[in-house]
């Protein structure tokens, strides 16, 4: 059975079981700054289980694409490791339990129709104390009691947050695969033959701060199956690597590398790794991550250049992996279309990738040649581990080639310190995450409040006659609220439109009948109502009141303004830098909007001009939006575009700009693009792996932009004494006058160093045939007291000259060496760094040649001093 039937019969069964179907969300998290990498099915679905979201359909199944980088060193070298996997999984929140989802297990492994595993071939585990999971297994589904292992580690718990027992289901792979007599061969045993196939997890308890247990307000089911380990049971080959998910990449690599497959050892490790490998990379692409130098972007970094070191075991020199990404394609886009659809652009960003790693490679050698020829002068035989870090870390080089270069020229290298340096910076990486919190406790008062909330505000900003349905103060419902309370206020109707897609949430007032309300903010309650932050200015508010709900105009029109300025902006995004563009996140507020978008590379002024243009050339058509409702499938046939993060019911809300933008948004708009009457970009910069902002402005604020860069522009004219259309000219003509005046100050500052040079011959001391001078000048900066030391070289020969000046509270200090004394020993780097240390500074150079700053000018003379000791003290040696 091939993989992509084992997912198809999945999640038709689950279907057929009442179960909504999820389409797998993107790799990376949203909203969710606790993972690095969505890591499991139930990963994407966390909200639901915390309560902070109550799903349409509480039974959810999905195939969730996920990525683990825990022990990326076993890839290639087990038969299921992996970085890339698709977990399948069912969910239930709130809804069915133990009974339910352990029959359905059993059913789909042994139904013909589904997997049709032989039954005498399961087994199963279950925790100690769940008797109940017990009495299922035993009673209801007929397993023999010595196929019912107890295990006390069959309890998932990641701390505080939702918990429970579990039961681990395991097909027996049969004697090939090892002897029963051995006393580690059996379900949860260290052996290849009772494979483990799926976790069912029995969500009931929640883990208290102080280290309680106990039970859940709603019982959850979180489940998950290894498809890649179904396949290789129902494949019947040997590893999840021979499995058709992955033997189309290996057998591709082998064309390109001319090796055979299962003929060499260390050979197949590398083709294991390199399909393992091209996987991640080319998924995590397509989500928008792109290779760089921290997150996410250094571990798809990192995983590529593995791949391209393995490939180097194959005798592979070249770029090889893009040739893979439409293997990939093809194997796994008949799920994933992401893969299919952005095909050339995850090719392109890999090669680039692949040939910047050849030429790091070549650097890198450069750099550990240098490694083991400062520690062969210091008589050392090993590369210490820091300095092997810094290698892999700051340059990408592999440590294993560190090692084989190290050992070619007879060193070894300091495992134990690159491994220390690789833990400190993973616990920085845990640090950076450990405070977001993994999950939420179940509750608080709008947990179980389900009576509808309808937002009526896309047109209306003022409502009459809504009712207010519930107060939240504090921790509690309540069903009044004195003036100065801050509250949670929910409507049976409202104009007022909350938090989302970007879109921050409106503010404005709620009057009734002896009371205001002052709406602060605006967000979505776990059931989806709007809820109104605010305070009661005065009067009592409370329950079942009919009051007048208003948004505060202006600063709605100003929103909607910059809303449909990032429509516009994504499109034109896509048709100057290419279709690769995607939102990677949004802020719209009144008096500004951000758009962070996937792309690599900078954007030149070319291109930011040609975006802001063709955004304004959209605002002057004038061209009307049209909005509508319709089934999400018909939204797609019509090319919308859907945003980052977003998840979508079956009937959906477009939002259509003529011919130009598409997108399906809930979001609040303009009805003609000329309402937004100018668009302004503010600026542009990377903020992370692959991900680049742009600020902007509109209307009025646009406007006010201009007016300010014009005040400015004006300042700048009065300064020159010029009109606003001549600043240009005058400012190239005041540049060529400063190049005049510093062509005229080097004639003159030459002149002067000849003085000052000509002035300190007769300060020479000359010990054992070595010259020193060590004397304080007048240089007014560097270049100035390096002119002298130019021109006292000139005049004295097999000389140390050591200079200092004194300027603007601040030490310049230059050293000069001759040839024949840097021959002797006589090193400027180290003169300068002693006497730079007198004086609070520092800094170095060539044996020759070293300069360096001080912060204390009243140490200058002393620091000549010990120089001028150090040169004499070493000549009387010589």
């Amino acid at each position: 059975m091939k993989a992509a039937e084992i997912r198809s019969k999945w999640l038709a069964f689950f279907e057929s079981k009442g179960h909504k179907i999820e389409p797998s969300a993107s790799l990376v998290p949203h909203n969710d700054p606790s993972l690095l990498w969505i890591n499991a099915g139930m990963a994407p679905l966390k909200s639901y289980f915390d309560g902070r979201v109550i799903p349409d359909n509480p039974r959810i199944a999905n195939s969730q694409k996920c990525i683990r980088t825990n022990d990326i060193e076993n890839v290639g070298k087990t038969r299921r490791h992996h970085t890339f996997f698709e977990m399948l999984g069912n969910f239930s929140i709130g809804d069915y339990f133990k009974e339910e989802v352990i029959t359905w297990a059993w059913e789909f492994l042994t139904d013909p129709k589904y997997i049709g595993f032989d039954p005498n071939r399961l087994s199963v585990t279950v925790y100690p104390e769940d008797e109940e999971a017990f009495r299922y297994w035993n009673e209801k589904i007929g397993l023999p009691a010595e196929r019912i292992y107890k295990l006390e580690e069959n309890f998932w718990d990641i701390g505080e947050g939702p918990c429970g027992p579990c039961t681990e289901i395991f097909y027996d792979r049969g004697d090939k695969y090892g002897d029963l007599n051995d006393p580690e061969c059996w379900p949860g045993g260290e052996n290849e033959r009772f494979l483990e196939v799926w976790n069912l997890v029995f969500s009931q308890y929640n883990h208290n701060k102080d280290g309680s247990y106990t039970p859940l307000p709603n019982k959850n089911i979180d489940t998950g199956a290894g498809l890649e380990r179904l396949a290789s049971i129902l494949q019947d080959v040997d590893s999840n690597f021979d499995t058709d998910l992955f033997m189309p990449i290996i057998e591709r690599t082998c064309e390109i590398a001319g090796v055979r497959y299962k003929v060499n050892a260390d050979h197949d490790v590398a083709f294991k790794v390199i399909a393992d490998h091209i996987r991640t990379v080319a998924f995590a692409v397509g989500d928008g991550v792109l290779p760089s130098n921290e997150g996410r972007g250094y571990v798809i970094r990192r995983l590529l250049r593995r791949a391209v070191r393995y490939g180097k075991t194959l005798g592979v020199d070249r770029p090889f992996l893009f040739e893979l990404v439409g293997i990939v394609g093809d194997i796994m886009g008949v799920y994933y279309p992401e893969v299919v659809d952005k095909r050339e652009f995850i090719a392109k960003v890999i090669r680039t990738e692949e040939e910047r790693f050849h030429e790091t490679l070549s650097d890198g050698l450069a750099l550990l040649a240098d490694l083991v020829k400062l520690a062969r002068q210091a008589g050392q035989t090993e590369i210490g581990g820091q300095d092997a870090f810094k290698l892999y870390d700051t340059y990408g080089f592999p440590f294993d080639l560190t090692e084989d270069y190290a050992a070619e020229q007879g060193f070894t290298v300091d495992r134990a310190g690159f491994d220390a340096a690789m833990d400190a910076q993973r616990e920085r990486a845990r640090a950076a995450r450990q405070d977001t919190g993994s999950m939420n406790v179940q509750g608080g008062p709008l947990a179980d409040y389900t009576e509808k909330s309808e937002f009526v505000g896309y047109n209306d900003l003022i409502l009459d006659g809504a009712v207010v349905k519930a107060i939240v103060d504090g921790n509690a419902l309540v069903d009044t609220a004195e003036e100065g309370a801050r509250v949670l206020v929910l409507l049976d109707r409202t104009p007022f439109y909350a938090e989302s897609g970007g879109q921050i949430g409106d503010k404005g007032t709620i009057v009734g009948d002896g009371f205001v309300l002052q709406v602060e903010d605006v967000t979505k309650a776990p059931h989806g109502q709007t809820v109104h932050h605010g305070i009661v200015e005065s009067g009592t508010l409370q329950t079942g009141a009919t009051v007048r709900a208003a948004v505060t105009a202006r600063t709605r029109e100003a929103i909607i303004k910059n809303h449909t300025a990032t429509h516009l902006l994504h499109r034109a995004l896509k048709d100057v830098l290419g279709e690769h563009v995607n939102q990677a996140g949004s802020l719209v507020e009144p008096d500004r909007l951000r758009f962070d978008f996937s792309h690599f590379g900078g954007i030149s002024p070319e291109e930011l001009a040609d975006i802001e243009r063709r955004v304004n050339e959209q605002i002057w058509l004038g061209t009307p939006l049209q909005i509508s409702t319709m089934p999400i499938g018909e939204a797609k046939a019509m090319g919308a575009m859907a945003l980052f993060g977003e998840k979508y019911g079956e009937s959906v809300r477009v939002v259509r700009v003529g011919d130009y933008s598409i997108e399906l948004c809930g979001g609040c708009h303009v009805t003609n693009t000329a309402q937004i009457g100018l668009f302004k970009l503010l600026g542009e910069s990377g903020i992370g792996s692959g991900v680049r902002r742009i600020e902007a402005v509109t209307g009025q604020h646009a406007y006010e932009y201009i007016e300010s860069q014009l005040d400015l522009l004006k300042q700048a004219a009065g300064l020159l004494k010029s009109n606003v259309a001549d600043v240009p000219k005058r400012i190239e003509a005041l540049h060529v006058q400063v190049k005049e005046l510093g062509r005229e100050n080097e004639s003159l500052q030459g002149k002067l160093s000849r003085i000052e040079a000509g002035s300190l011959e007769s300060s020479v001391k000359t010990v054992g045939g070595v010259s020193v001078l060590a004397a304080k000048v007048s240089a007014p900066n560097m270049d100035a007291l390096r002119g002298i030391a130019d021109e006292l070289k000139t005049k004295v020969t097999n000389a140390v000259i050591v200079l200092g000046a004194a300027a603007e509270g601040k030490v310049n200090l230059v050293v000069s060496v001759s040839p024949e004394l840097v021959k002797q020993g006589f090193n400027a780097g180290k003169i300068i760094k002693e006497a730079a240390a007198v004086c609070g500074g520092g800094g170095g150079g060539r044996p020759d040649m070293a300069q360096a700053g001080g912060k204390d000018p009243s140490k200058l003379e002393e620091a000549l001093r010990i120089a001028e000791e150090l040169v004499l003290s070493q000549a009387n040696v010589i």
